[in-house]
């Protein structure tokens, strides 16, 4: 078998897998779940910052109880 042979299997194979990713991207049964990916930048947003929120508290929590930030720990400067 020499280089151009291998090289066209090599070829044949890579199309046929680029194929089936298409196919499976389009199937009707992948459908609903791409949709319902679509719409998650419409989210309702009262979730998110509901975790930015607690985040933030958490953070307050910790300045107040003394804790040293983790990258003061280990050294960063610019923290």
């Amino acid at each position: 078998m020499d280089t151009g042979t291998f090289r066209g299997i090599i070829t044949g194979l890579l199309i046929l897998a680029f194929l089936g990713i298409v196919w499976w991207a389009f199937s009707r049964r992948r459908k609903p779940d791409f949709d319902e990916a679509a719409q998650l930048p419409f989210a309702d947003e009262d979730e998110q910052s509901n975790r930015d929120r607690s985040a933030s508290q958490q953070g307050s929590h910790r300045e107040q109880a003394g804790e040293a930030d983790s990258r003061k720990d280990r050294g960063d400067e610019n923290a």
